[in-house]
């Protein structure tokens, strides 16, 4: 009886940590209690992957259409382009499955603030082609975008350019491909 009592306030311990957690982080309310609790929260929260941005909502939603491609350069000279998984180009399932990929590189890969994570992302997409005869010798991340305009008075709507910027160049070290 003792054991289960623990086991109870243990669990509502977790589920209560959890909710308020998710509720101070994913709200948008501005205030000093919640922005220390985000502070206490926030290496859960990055650690478990359950971040929210707010820049696709109201007032100010994200202006760009972006992605990340990687290039991956051969020994024999050849090269092979990997990209993140972009949502319209995959089915609705694989889309609930994936959109976790997309999020973390159109939110944080590509951002010159989050350089740390690049050399990380660079070896991740080296081990995808790993080739004994033939090994990935370095990594090139590329960063598209297109800014979306407001439509025309008329309904219309004026498709803007894709930019392409190879912004992060990774030679691949002895270890990297094991």
């Amino acid at each position: 009886m003792k054991q289960a009592s623990w086991k109870h306030i243990g669990i509502s311990a977790f589920l209560l940590f959890h909710i308020v957690a998710i509720a101070s982080w994913c709200l948008p309310i501005n205030s000093l209690l919640n922005d220390r609790i985000r502070g206490i929260v926030r290496p859960y929260i990055l650690w478990s992957g359950l971040f929210q941005a707010w820049d696709m909502f109201a007032p100010d939603p994200a202006k760009i259409n972006s992605y990340v491609e990687a290039q991956v350069f051969f020994r024999d000279g050849s090269t092979q382009v990997w990209s993140v998984p972009r949502m319209n180009e995959i089915g609705y399932v694989d889309r609930y499955f994936k959109e976790r990929y997309r999020k973390f590189s159109t939110e944080y890969l590509r951002m010159d603030s989050h350089a740390a994570l690049w050399p990380d992302a660079a070896r991740y997409v080296a081990r995808l082609y790993r080739n004994p005869s033939n090994p990935p010798v370095s990594v090139q991340l590329i960063r598209s975008w297109s800014e979306i305009n407001p439509p025309a008075p008329d309904g219309s709507y004026r498709a803007t350019p894709l930019a392409h910027y190879a912004y992060f160049t990774y030679i691949t070290q002895p270890g990297d491909l094991e």
